[in-house]
């Protein structure tokens, strides 16, 4: 009956209610849409007058009797069609809503400001309206999730693409003269083979032991799918230990121990908490780790020490901030607080930069974690060692199996396998120009927000390149929530 009283027409005339489709396309998109939901098993109601003649438009739909499996409830219909889908639990309707590829805007209806608070952020949708729908303001920022985009319009999130680190320049400037990275980095042998002994001294006079390493998965020590291995030699060519050559399998269960962790919903003030016991307990072993620095890169210990104390500046940096980025409320003309959340990515494949092999893997997985992503880290190609020798530390730290999971292997092959995963929300890459072409090429097949480095080498030691609020905003989306108030 309400159907019956809404006006098409011009859109610019303040007494229409729905104005024309953008082009014949989208009309024949919606067409075909609504068609294929009757066919599906919907029913459809629409009012008894006709629409213009002249001009693309459609008239208002409803859709009853939609099953979730639907291809109307599946996909954005960019048009007056609402499908209408029964539920019985408000977790249900979460479950329901969040059940799409999409995740542009959505709306809460309810008399319960509480529940509606409690439903709004765990809707996956970039704007949120509570009571109301289309409200849009240049203070507050619109965008979506999932595959409907990750880009911002309005609000301060949407400035900062504008932006560029004041660091960039001279870092690209320092990148021409930069020799290339190789193709396969020193320390590693072409051709998988099988050592006879690895040299890696306990001390004491105690003889060595063969030890490779496992993979991290699930905060469990894992064995690679492949019975592969790669040598890891020192500055000298000796062998100081082997690791497991992860492949596409490795990345599929580290990514499904990833979606079956629970850290994001962990207060922030717990996971700050978890970032400081993590450096309370790397401390005490500091000298350990810069003697495995030294060994593997043939620095001197006062480079080796330095190394361990920025990385564990880094953690308490990122854990400092963990509970301390905050959202905001924006000044929106209409009578609504509209609240400006910062949100986790979800989960996250990191590439990490191949030196500094301890710093660099830290700096890149600390803020990703301490924001409330779940992430699946490729340590350094080179010097992996330094990663899998914190599997202990996190053991003792009170971190959850899967907040953090770690696939030893060549990082183009394992960059790939994670760009093109359909269940990977973000990728970070510090490497070449080329693997980070490859990535963002990779990624869209499901629109996952890249953040590449184009082959520019950052300064893993200095303030904004190595360690920032970019890092925080990378590691995060803004929703924003739209809460009118009076009567």
């Amino acid at each position: 009956a309400r159907m019956e009283h809404l006006r098409i027409g011009e859109p610019l005339d303040k007494a229409i209610d729905i104005g024309a489709i953008i082009d014949r396309s989208q009309l024949e998109k919606i067409r075909a849409l609504v068609d294929q939901g009757v066919a599906d098993g919907a029913k459809i109601w629409q009012p008894s007058w006709s629409c213009p003649s002249e001009g693309f438009f459609y008239p208002p739909t409803l859709l009853t009797e939609v099953t979730p499996s639907a291809t109307v409830a599946q996909v954005e219909i960019f048009g007056p069609v609402v499908t209408m889908i029964t539920f019985r639990t408000p977790g249900e309707a979460v479950e329901l809503a969040n059940n799409t590829r999409y995740g542009l805007a959505a709306s809460v209806w309810t008399e319960n400001i509480n529940l509606a608070l409690d439903v709004a952020p765990k809707v996956k949708a970039g704007t949120i309206w509570v009571n109301c729908t289309n409200m849009f303001d240049a203070a507050a920022g619109f965008g979506g999730y999932r595959e409907s985009g990750y880009g911002r319009e309005g609000g301060l999130e949407g400035l900062w693409e504008y932006t560029k680190a004041a660091w960039l320049e001279e870092a690209k400037k320092a990148a021409k003269h930069a020799p290339a990275e190789p193709a396969i980095a020193p320390g590693f042998d072409d051709e998988d083979e099988e050592e006879e002994g690895v040299a890696e001294a306990l001390g004491g006079g105690m003889p060595a032991i063969d030890r490779t390493p496992k993979m991290y998965i699930g905060g469990k020590q894992a064995r690679p799918d492949a019975p592969y291995v790669m040598a890891i030699r020192g500055p000298d060519g000796a062998l100081v230990g082997e690791v497991g050559r992860g492949n596409r399998k490795d990345i599929r269960n580290a990514v499904e121990a990833a979606h079956a962790c629970k850290w994001a919903s962990a207060t922030a003030h717990n996971r700050a908490q978890v970032l400081f016991y993590i450096a309370e307990n790397l401390a005490p072993r500091a000298d350990e780790f810069a003697a495995r620095i030294r060994a593997l890169t043939g620095g001197t210990i006062v480079e080796a020490e330095r190394e361990v104390a920025a990385t564990l500046d880094t953690l308490f940096y990122y854990a400092s901030y963990a509970d301390k980025w905050d959202g905001h409320v924006h000044h929106t003309p209409s009578r609504n607080v509209t609240l400006a959340m910062p949100e986790p990515l979800g989960v996250m494949g990191i590439l990490c930069p191949e030196g500094p092999p301890l710093l660099g893997f830290v700096a890149a997985i600390a803020p990703a974690i301490a924001m409330g992503n779940h992430v699946v880290a490729v340590p350094s190609e080179r010097w992996p060692l330094l990663a899998t020798d914190l599997y202990q530390v996190f053991d003792t730290s009170d971190l959850p199996g899967g907040a953090v999971n770690i696939v030893t292997g060549r990082r183009e092959e394992l960059a790939q396998v994670l760009a093109a995963h359909d269940d990977v929300d973000g990728v970070w890459y510090f490497g070449s120009a080329e693997g980070s072409g490859a990535v963002e090429r990779l990624s869209t097949g499901n629109m996952k927000r890249t953040w590449v480095s184009h082959g520019i080498a950052r300064d893993w030691y200095a303030r904004g390149s190595g360690r920032g609020e970019e890092f925080l905003r990378q590691a995060t989306h803004i929703k924003n929530i739209w809460v009118p108030y009076g009567e």
